[in-house]
């Protein structure tokens, strides 16, 4: 399914960007067509999303392996006796029309990759291929969408990521598990040349890292680190941080975006550092 080379726009707005996490769980269920408006509503710039495949080989947008424990599908009453809650059950064990049943709450239910990029016809995703059975059938319905301008795919498999921009040459996407380590390792020496050198060997067009602050007791954002990367060419976007405090800490480090469950408290945050920034330097004192 080779396609013409794409033409990405998925970092042309000016940062520092939110990514809602599972969109905005304000209310409403995670990773629900509720929760991704509720983001947008609260000021995200860009909605995230793991996907994972059904049985029969449906994308969709779903954090966890696993179903919520209790959760109970509707049924149709000549179905009815023969119910029970879908406890521990992986989603690439159930068909589409059965994921269709589950209630995550509220009447809200898990959405396809192709609803909600129509559901959000102008929003950015960036979307985390989990199953290596879901790469194939999103890049489709990205395309089909004609949404691989405003798509970042990524996946921590290589393999998976690797395959997703071979179908859409030009796509964004963001490294993968061993091809962040390679990158960082490249950014140690402080050689953003050598940094540009690593990612153009990486298939794809490689826009950014996405990782958490700390692996461990390693810290991986630091301001030599932030500014060997921003050398060469890449953002770096921190996933996952909720409080206020780290999320100004990390903004004023000088990182590309925050991955947050809290969106409202993100986009606040970056609106008032912007009122900082547009005052420019204090002149106390003078």
């Amino acid at each position: 399914m080779q396609r013409p080379r794409v033409v990405s726009r998925y970092l042309d707005a000016a940062g520092p960007r939110v990514f809602a996490h599972r969109g905005f769980a304000d209310g409403v269920p995670g990773n629900t067509l509720a929760a991704f408006r509720a983001a947008l509503e609260a000021g995200a710039s860009h909605l995230e999303s793991d996907v994972r495949a059904t049985r029969d080989g449906v994308p969709v947008l779903f954090h966890d392996e696993h179903l919520p424990a209790g959760v109970l599908p509707e049924v149709a009453p000549d179905d009815a006796a023969s119910s029970s809650p879908l406890d521990d059950v992986a989603i690439r064990t159930l068909t589409l029309a059965e994921v269709r049943r589950i209630d995550l709450g509220g009447g809200h239910r898990i959405p396809t990759v192709a609803e909600a990029l129509d559901a959000f016809p102008d929003a950015l995703w960036n979307l985390d291929l989990k199953a290596p059975d879901a790469v194939v059938a999103t890049a489709k319905h990205v395309w089909r969408a004609g949404a691989a301008d405003r798509v970042l795919l990524t996946s921590f498999s290589e393999v998976s990521r690797a395959r997703a921009v071979r179908l859409l040459p030009g796509i964004a996407t963001s490294a993968s598990s061993i091809g962040t380590a390679v990158i960082l390792l490249a950014a140690l020496t402080g050689r953003p040349a050598l940094v540009r050198a690593v990612t153009r060997l990486l298939p794809g067009t490689v826009l950014a890292l996405q990782i958490p602050e700390r692996a461990g007791p390693l810290p991986l954002v630091t301001t030599p680190l932030l500014a060997t990367l921003h050398g060469a060419g890449l953002e770096v976007h921190v996933w996952t941080v909720n409080e206020r405090s780290d999320i100004r800490r990390l903004l004023e480090l000088g990182v590309d975006g925050i991955v947050t469950d809290r969106p409202d408290v993100a986009r606040a945050v970056v609106d008032v550092l912007d009122v900082f920034e547009a005052l420019g330097p204090s002149h106390a004192g003078s």
